[in-house]
């Protein structure tokens, strides 16, 4: 049993139609926050929005491509329109990382990953800022990162570049709005067993039993759920001296063997 510590509070989820998000916006419907769940696959989102209704809970789902600077703004006037206001943001939405190492990288596909998991990280936490200065009550924003932010991984250099750039991100954001109660934190998730792993694993030609040694001090993969419970604590007034950090869901990846 989930504790409502978001009772009230209304929360977009990036990314919401699978993986960590649909993970993450299910906790937090559980744990009382009506949700915007947000992403540009309209079947699957509005599949998790009924889960979620089915369940007892309140959310809606929002269509956003997060590198479009007028879909990120549309997105948040609809969860304002929706419930009237924002409380939470956890900015979760990114493409799956690239294969070629940096001196055959794909320009194209680098281009449209840094719009999507950094620029769009971007624009998430503008709009969302925005909304919370407005109102004036604080706020927090949870933006999930990858351990490749922090020890990368050969052949992902635009996926590890973009990473390192939602941490920076992260800390500015906390530093200049921290003032006006706004909290901004990361969550930096490790081997989790999402749809986008195991096309990851899939594409590099992979065996998820094999590997999962190689990534986790636990020998296995995370449950997205995993990632989903330090969303919510960060989300909630549980962690509210909380501001500029990260959280690492990795089962000791970073700090290695």
């Amino acid at each position: 049993m989930t504790y409502p510590v978001l009772k009230d509070k209304v929360a977009i989820v990036t990314g919401a139609a699978m993986g960590m998000g649909e993970a993450t916006a299910k906790l937090f419907a559980e744990a009382g926050a009506k949700v915007v769940v947000a992403d540009f696959n309209d079947e699957k989102g509005n599949a998790t929005v009924a889960a979620i209704r089915s369940a007892g809970g309140e959310a809606t789902f929002v269509h956003v491509d997060i590198s479009r600077s007028d879909q990120v703004e549309a997105m948040v006037a609809a969860a304002v329109k929706a419930y009237g206001r924002l409380d939470v943001a956890v900015n979760n939405a990114a493409l799956t990382p690239d294969d070629k190492p940096v001196h055959e990288f794909d320009e194209a596909y680098w281009d449209r990953l840094m719009s999507v998991d950094l620029k769009g990280t971007a624009l998430c936490l503008k709009y969302e800022l925005r909304q919370l200065l407005a109102q004036g009550n604080g706020g927090s924003i949870v933006n999930i990162s990858s351990v490749s932010g922090f020890r990368p991984q050969p052949n992902n250099v635009a996926y590890v570049a973009a990473k390192h750039g939602v941490n920076g991100l992260t800390k500015v954001a906390a530093m200049e709005y921290g003032s006006h109660n706004i909290r901004v934190n990361t969550v930096a998730p490790g081997a989790i067993d999402t749809p986008m792993l195991r096309g990851a694993l899939e594409q590099f030609g992979l065996d998820a039993d094999t590997y999962a040694p190689q990534l986790s001090l636990l020998n296995r993969f995370a449950d997205a759920s995993e990632v989903a419970q330090a969303s919510l604590w960060l989300a909630s007034d549980q962690s509210s001296y909380v501001t500029g950090t990260v959280i690492h869901v990795d089962a000791g990846y970073v700090q290695g063997r």
